[in-house]
């Protein structure tokens, strides 16, 4: 049997401290595989299973970000091949409570991030501003149980708080004003191409509103189990996910006149949603039961793991081409080169 254990590919080639990734390497003796060690820039990671030509291991905690090497070998001395390339997230902020998408402000690229707590729950701080400067710094509190984050084409920032079923506008001298209620437990928000609001009140109706803070049923989806997440895709439609009791759940289009398809059948517990300008569709799900980032192919037929990461709630994309993912206490940024849609697209 052939001893090259050399690595073949790494699926996903990015994640964070948690994720689990395959290895999948040159067949090895049923030996051999038993023996291998698996390191990531010299941590050596957790084998959950190994055959005698893939292994499932978990990411370790890592010293630094960015690409970095990740190696085989046979017990302590004698190593497999040179290894291959792994994009390793760097940690952000922590200490923190999103349940949806973070939003980039696109007027710096700086970086929104909730305190979202749990319902009803006051916090002294529940918007979180981070920086050029990659500090986290406190940005209001005026909104309790803070949700989904958008900003429209004039660049104001809008927040959804599903403790009152209203949306926030939030002016940069940090003051919030109420833009409209009535909303039910307002979770997911999105602009249109022509700057229409969207609302999803995760009980089941989602909300078209005016310029003026006026809102109207414009569609009926299956009620969620935590939350809406809205994102426009760049053929005009609306794509939602909600979490529900399900394991083998969907992404839902709506066309421009609300009418309902789904797009991509498949995904456990799907939740925050972006597009890059290829027109994929970025999910923070489970798919085959491994979880982190799934991109789903424009015509829905396919899907992939891209990312490897535990707990994700939601993801956007900076201006310069970076991932940032959020968990349900941090959140994480990857330099993997995709571009987000633009407001004016």
């Amino acid at each position: 049997m052939s001893r090259s254990g050399h690595i073949e590919r790494i699926e996903p080639n990015a994640g964070i401290s948690g994720g689990e990734v395959a290895i999948v390497y040159g067949e090895l003796s049923s030996d051999l595989a038993k023996r291998i060690i698996v390191q990531f820039d010299e941590q050596p990671a957790h084998i959950t299973a190994a055959t005698q030509g893939r292994a499932l291991v978990t990411v370790p905690e890592l010293d630094h970000a960015g690409e970095i090497r990740v190696s085989l070998s046979i017990g302590e001395t004698e190593s497999l091949g040179k290894g291959a390339r792994f994009i390793a997230g760097r940690k952000m902020a922590g200490g923190i409570h999103p349940v949806a998408n973070p939003a980039f402000d696109p007027a710096d690229d700086s970086l929104f991030v909730t305190r979202s707590g749990s319902r009803g729950e006051h916090v002294p701080v529940s918007i979180f501003k981070i920086g050029s400067d990659e500090q986290l710094n406190e940005f209001s509190g005026d909104v309790t149980n803070p949700t989904a984050i958008a900003f429209n084409r004039r660049g104001e920032m809008f927040v959804t708080g599903r403790l009152e079923g209203a949306v926030y506008r939030l002016t940069p001298l940090k003051e919030a004003a109420v833009f409209a209620r009535g909303l039910g437990i307002a979770t997911g928000l999105a602009f249109n191409r022509d700057d229409e609001m969207f609302v999803g009140d995760r009980t089941g109706t989602i909300y078209r509103v005016n310029g003026i803070g006026e809102a109207s049923p414009w569609a009926q989806h299956e009620p969620s189990v935590s939350a809406y997440h809205l994102a426009f895709g760049p053929d005009g439609a609306l794509y939602v996910s909600g979490p529900t009791v399900s394991s083998f759940e969907v992404i839902m289009r709506f066309d421009e006149r609300g009418e309902a398809s789904v797009f991509y059948r498949g995904l456990g517990r799907p939740q925050g949603l972006a597009f890059d300008r290829d027109g994929n569709l970025y999910v923070a799900a489970s798919l085959r039961g491994r979880r982190g980032i799934v991109r789903i192919s424009p015509d829905g037929k396919t899907a992939e793991l891209v990312v490897a990461a535990m707990n994700l709630v939601g993801l956007a994309f900076s201006a310069s081409g970076d991932m940032v993912i959020a968990s349900n206490d941090s959140v994480y940024s990857l330099p993997l080169n995709i571009k987000g849609t633009l407001l004016a697209d």
